[in-house]
């Protein structure tokens, strides 16, 4: 599996074990690296307007975080079932993992084909094939339960891995861009770039001119310890926002043709900035190689990565990913190599925090690399 080359190392005690509410003053109380090229400046995640500019483009994620964890039994041992993904004939995509006495999990080795777990209620499962010939981690399973969702509401708890402290409620997993779906699906794990938003924040970028970009992409479950690639998830890209984002593209374009009449380079505004690296996979996966989004739905298999590049997305809000992450590629596709070793060296030295309740990094365009002769996407 390909990994982004940035050789650093994350010490434990930057991953953030509890969520910014519980730490500081609100969800809204984490740090903003910002980085423009090799330019890297420090903000808190409040000032996050300020970066921005009228006519810029936030998409962003609205699907909802599932309780997915739940306690079974299987081969007569606990086991903890992460729902994953709904597949398209009514299986369900699942890992099992073996409870730790610190309430996290580790992962389980040597779970076979056929294996039957126990779930509450008097529910079973069976896992039927594995989901890659990679590996035994995931499963396509079927289950005796007809309401899996109402099962994961009754049963469920979010995911939690090793480096957080404790169990939090579910509400400290969704996004104020949550909403719920008529069969109940979600995410796995929370779309977490845009957990610091809050209405008071939104309010304030749609009163400077900032415009909201809705696209919806279910989340699998990741694996902390192999790092694999994303396979196949649920997305969906709007006819509505294919519409905002072409036109803010195109008002960017006629922009950037004025200013190169002008004889300036600078151009303002437009730009499409995704929230989270489940946004870029949406919308790159509804864009056509014209850089045309079109309104789609369905499975998207997309990796981003520095040779595929992108073709809509000029910026990314972010959290800060290990060094193993395949997300790292998509980052690097989008700002260069040199662009990300630059921020997390300086976020090391700063001593931001990684994952889900951490802190969060902007990627902006390079507006100094524009030339006359510049796509400026």
């Amino acid at each position: 599996m390909m990994t982004a080359d940035i050789a650093i190392r994350v010490p434990e005690e930057l991953l953030a074990s509890v969520p910014a509410e519980v730490r500081g003053a609100g969800r809204d109380d984490v740090r903003l690296l910002v980085s423009r090229g090799t330019e890297v400046s420090h903000h808190a995640f409040r000032e996050l307007a300020g970066q921005l500019r009228a006519g810029d483009v936030l998409v962003v994620n609205t699907s909802a975080t599932m309780p997915s964890a739940v306690d079974g039994t299987a081969d007569g041992e606990p086991v903890v079932v992460h729902f994953s993904t709904l597949g398209p004939d009514g299986r369900w995509a699942v890992e099992l993992r073996t409870p730790e006495p610190s309430g996290s999990t580790r992962r389980r080795t040597g779970t076979r084909a056929w294996t039957s777990v126990a779930l509450p209620g008097g529910h079973r499962l069976v896992l039927e094939e594995a989901l890659s010939a990679a590996g035994d981690r995931l499963w396509w399973v079927r289950t005796d339960a007809s309401d899996v969702p109402g099962l994961l509401r009754r049963y469920g708890r979010p995911i939690r891995y090793s480096y957080t402290a404790r169990d939090q409620p579910l509400s400290a997993y969704q996004t104020v861009f949550a909403l719920a779906t008529p069969d109940g699906a979600g995410s796995a794990e929370m779309p977490s770039a845009a957990r610091p938003f809050t209405v008071e924040i939104v309010a304030e970028l749609v009163r400077r001119g900032v415009q909201f970009a809705p696209i919806t992409l279910h989340t699998g479950v990741a694996s902390a310890e192999a790092h694999e690639p994303p396979y196949p998830e649920r997305f969906e890209v709007p006819a509505a926002t294919a519409w905002l984002v072409n036109a803010a593209r195109a008002a960017r374009r006629r922009g950037a043709r004025s200013a190169s009449l002008q004889g300036r380079w600078r151009v303002t505004g437009g730009r499409i900035v995704a929230v989270g690296t489940t946004a870029v996979r949406a919308l790159e996966s509804a864009a056509g190689a014209d850089g045309v989004v079109r309104a789609a739905s369905g499975w998207t298999d997309l990796v981003v990565t520095p040779g595929r590049g992108v073709r809509v997305v000029d910026g990314l809000l972010t959290g800060l990913h290990e060094p193993e992450a395949s997300h790292l590629l998509m980052l690097e596709a989008i700002a260069g190599r040199a662009a990300i070793g630059a921020a997390y060296t300086e976020a090391l030295a700063g001593l931001y925090l990684w994952h889900e309740f951490g802190d969060v990094h902007l990627i902006l365009p390079d507006d100094n690399r524009h030339s006359p002769n510049c796509s400026c996407n």
